[in-house]
């Protein structure tokens, strides 16, 4: 039997046990006074127990042994780029690109050590806010594990496949694709050679669709294409096996001689998943004018601001476009969000040039940005038909409410920063003509 199985749906509620162990869900209840196999029973809650029935969030789990069963938490001292200090950089308001960050050759670094943190806003004590990491790595999580304790993880690989062993079941998440591992799952995450993506982390709430509004029942992200792996699990002592943890935004291990992959059951709501972006519903418009980019957002995590986002994840697939008398890529832009932008393959049709996979772009708040000199000309004079727009690419967009800061890392220490970014406005001519 394959390890890679899933079951489809966005948040619906799930029920899996390894096939090896048939009957390991104790039935009609949660927590029988002996669990079949002799497991233990933990809840995992991902939201408040007192949070509305259509917001609750909790799944039962059923172990060979209890996640409480480990050695104190020290320091974890392998990862100094992991930074959620939004002051150590002066804010910095001008439109930032970076080319693609270096995956390390010399040094072996797995999917913890890897993560380095580029920019985000709030506190994670107060749980609210965002951050927006980068993973660099090239080697596989040996007996580690690692979860996180401030948010969720939305995860979009750039280079080489992710197989992840969760608590809940494995998976394999490759470019293209997308995974969200909600906080406090334990998983680890398996690589073949230079791995690179990006990371969306949020602390206020868990990724959802969003609403469709107009465009009715259907149509983006449709809620069958998502993946859930089915439960599988390992029963394997080691002598010394690393747990991970992410806590207000520091690092700590803590050691057990047990897998914590020795989930043989679960069932409930709060589960980890992946989507294919190949499978996005694209909604366009087929008269005239280029729609807001709101059009292409795949998950949202909503503010207490109604119809405001503390992060967006948005995407730009190919598709076609058949706009009339209409100038059709992005049109020059200021806006009261922050927009990150990344690329996994291809190229960005609004700048082709010097924006490349595996690299990003950040436009702040209120910072003016839009097609460079070369795609404005290019537009303007073409002669509109339908045509394909983006075949072969796949960019994407983290957008926020929040005014996000730049860290060290981001601003110097990866020495990626394109310090002539601007230049690919200079160019843009006055072309204001006075007319009878």
């Amino acid at each position: 039997m394959s390890d890679y199985k899933y079951m489809s749906g966005f948040g619906s509620h799930f029920s899996s046990e390894d096939p090896r162990y048939p009957n390991a869900l104790p039935k009609a209840q949660n927590t029988p006074q002996k669990c079949p196999y002799g497991l233990y029973a933990e809840q995992l809650s991902g939201t408040a127990f007192t949070a509305p029935r259509k917001e609750n969030a909790r799944t039962w789990l059923y172990r060979i042994h209890p996640s409480a069963k480990h050695l104190p938490f020290q320091p974890y001292v392998f990862n100094r780029f992991l930074n959620h200090d939004w002051d150590e950089q002066m804010p910095n308001p001008n439109q930032m690109r970076w080319k693609p960050f270096d995956i390390s050759t010399g040094d072996r670094k797995n999917f913890v050590k890897g993560l380095h943190t580029i920019c985000g806003a709030g506190d994670i004590r107060c749980r609210h806010g965002l951050a927006v990491h980068v993973y660099l790595c090239n080697e596989s999580m040996d007996n580690t594990a690692f979860y996180n304790s401030d948010g969720d993880f939305l995860i979009v690989p750039q280079q080489g496949v992710l197989d992840i062993t969760t608590e809940f079941g494995k998976m394999k998440v490759a470019p293209n694709e997308i995974c969200v591992i909600p906080q406090g799952v334990r998983y680890a995450v398996n690589v073949s050679g230079p791995t690179r993506g990006y990371i969306l982390e949020v602390y206020d709430n868990h990724f959802q669709l969003p609403d469709l509004g107009p465009i009715g029942a259907n149509g983006l992200a449709n809620p069958r294409d998502f993946e859930t792996p089915v439960a599988w699990f390992e029963d394997r002592n080691v002598n010394s096996f690393e747990i991970i943890s992410k806590f207000q935004g520091r690092l700590f291990v803590a050691k057990q001689n047990h897998s914590p992959f020795d989930v043989v059951a679960w069932h409930g709501n709060y589960v980890p998943y992946k989507y294919d972006l190949s499978k996005f519903m694209v909604i366009n418009s087929v008269s005239y004018d280029h729609c807001d980019p709101s059009i292409f957002t795949v998950l949202t995590c909503p503010s207490l601001r109604y119809g405001t986002a503390i992060a967006d994840f948005v995407i730009f697939p190919p598709r076609w476009s058949v706009q009339e008398h209409t100038f059709r890529p992005p049109y020059y832009h200021r806006n009261c969000m922050s927009e990150f932008m990344g690329l996994i393959l291809g190229k960005y049709e609004a700048k082709e040039d010097g924006f490349m996979p595996g690299g990003a772009t950040l436009h702040s708040m209120m910072t003016p940005h839009g097609p460079d000199y070369n795609c404005f000309e290019t537009a303007s004079k073409i002669k509109l038909a339908p045509e394909r727009v983006a075949e072969g690419t796949q960019a994407f967009m983290f957008e926020s409410s929040l005014s996000m800061a730049v860290t060290q890392w981001g601003e110097k220490t990866c020495q990626k920063l394109d310090e002539k970014y601007y230049e690919c406005w200079q160019a843009l001519k006055n072309n204001f003509k006075l007319t009878n």
